[in-house]
C-alpha cells in the first residue's frame, strides 16, 4: 500500500516534510512513513490512513510539536478555512481519555488524601485547605472516561469508571470518618466548628440551585478543556470543586453525628457527580457535530473509535 498511500499523502497541501524509509520497520515488518501535518488537517489525515487499513496492519504514532517554522506552512495555514486550525484531533482527546480511565492504587491514595485535607480545611474553615484538597482529587478522569464511554455506548469503560469512584469516595468518606473520630475523641476539635461557626461546611452540604448552576458550568469546561488541550491542572481544580469538599464534609459530618449536614453532603456528591457525568456526555456529541460541520472529516468511518 505505500505507493498509494504516498501518492496521497504528496496530494494533500496540509502535509509536509514527508519520509519514506522502505524496510525499516519490524514487527510488524513493513515501511515507515513520517511527515508534518497541520493541525486542522490531522483528523482527514489520521482518517485517511485508517482507510489504508495502517491500524489493522502497522501502527499510527502521533506526537504534538509547539512550532513549526517553514514557509510551506505558513501558506497551507492560510489556505486552510478559517476555523480548521482550531480543530480537536479526536484521535488524541481519545487517548488523554483513556489514559485517564486507568485507575491505579495511587489514583486512590490521591483521592483519599484530598478527601483528609478537604476534611481539615472544613474543620479550619480554612478554604487554602480546600482548594489543595481539589488540585490533588484525580476524579476528573473517571468522570469524563464513564461520559465518552456513555456516547459510545461502551458499558465495560462506564462500569470500570462508576467503580473507581465509587469505592475511591467510599474510601475518601471513610477517611475523614475517621479523621473525625480521632480529633472529636482527642478533644482538639476547633473551637468555631464545634459551637456551629461553618461557613465552608455550610456551603457544601447545602444543595440548591446554584450548586446545581456550578456543576453544569464545570462540566461544560471540563469537556472544552480536554477537546481544546487546555490547561488541565487548573480545570481540574474546577471540577473537584463540586466533589471532594463533599466527600470530605460527608465523612466529618458523620463523625459529629450530624446527620441532616451527612444527608446534605451526600445529596451534592450524587447530584454533581451526575451532572458532570451527563453534562459530559451533551457536550462530547455537541462538540463532534459541530466540529464535523465546520472541518468535516473525509471518509464513512469519521470520528472516534472505540479504544482497547
Amino acid at each position: 500500500m505505500t505507493a498509494a498511500l504516498i501518492d496521497d499523502l504528496k496530494g494533500n497541501d496540509a502535509v509536509l516534510n514527508l519520509l519514506v524509509s522502505p524496510a525499516r520497520t519490524h514487527r510488524p515488518t513493513g515501511d515507515t512513513f513520517h511527515f508534518d501535518v497541520l493541525n486542522g488537517a490531522a483528523n482527514s489525515v489520521i482518517e485517511q490512513l485508517r482507510l489504508h487499513g495502517i491500524v489493522e496492519k502497522g501502527a499510527i504514532v502521533i506526537e504534538t510539536e509547539d512550532t513549526l517554522l517553514s514557509s510551506a506552512a505558513e501558506v497551507a495555514e492560510r489556505e486552510q478555512p478559517r476555523f480548521e486550525s482550531f480543530a480537536p484531533i479526536w484521535a488524541l482527546v481519545d487517548a488523554q481519555i483513556r489514559a485517564d480511565g486507568i485507575y491505579p492504587p495511587s489514583w486512590f491514595v490521591l483521592l483519599v488524601i484530598a478527601g483528609v485535607i478537604g476534611a481539615i480545611g472544613i474543620l479550619t474553615n480554612s478554604q487554602i485547605l480546600i482548594v489543595a484538597a481539589m488540585v490533588v482529587g484525580p476524579e476528573y478522569g473517571a468522570i469524563t472516561a464513564i461520559a465518552r464511554a456513555g456516547t459510545r455506548r461502551d458499558g465495560r469503560t462506564a462500569r470500570r469508571g462508576l467503580i473507581a469512584l465509587g469505592l475511591g469516595f467510599t474510601a475518601a468518606v471513610i477517611a475523614s470518618l475517621i479523621l473525625a473520630l480521632i480529633i472529636r475523641a482527642g478533644g482538639v476539635t476547633p473551637r468555631a466548628f464545634e459551637i456551629g461557626v461553618r461557613p465552608v461546611s455550610d456551603l457544601i452540604n447545602s444543595p440548591n440551585v446554584l450548586s446545581v448552576i456550578v456543576a453544569v458550568l464545570a462540566g461544560i469546561v471540563g469537556v472544552i478543556s480536554l477537546t481544546e488541550s487546555r490547561t488541565r491542572t487548573l480545570i481540574g481544580v474546577f471540577i473537584s470543586v463540586t466533589t471532594i469538599p463533599a466527600a470530605a464534609d460527608l465523612g466529618l459530618s458523620v463523625g459529629y453525628a450530624a446527620w441532616h449536614e451527612a444527608l446534605g453532603s451526600f445529596l451534592q456528591l450524587v447530584l454533581n457527580v451526575s451532572i458532570l457525568i451527563v453534562v459530559g456526555m451533551i457536550m462530547f456529541v455537541v462538540q463532534r457535530r459541530i466540529w464535523n460541520r465546520v472541518t468535516p472529516t473525509k471518509g464513512p468511518n469519521a470520528g472516534l473509535r472505540p479504544g482497547p
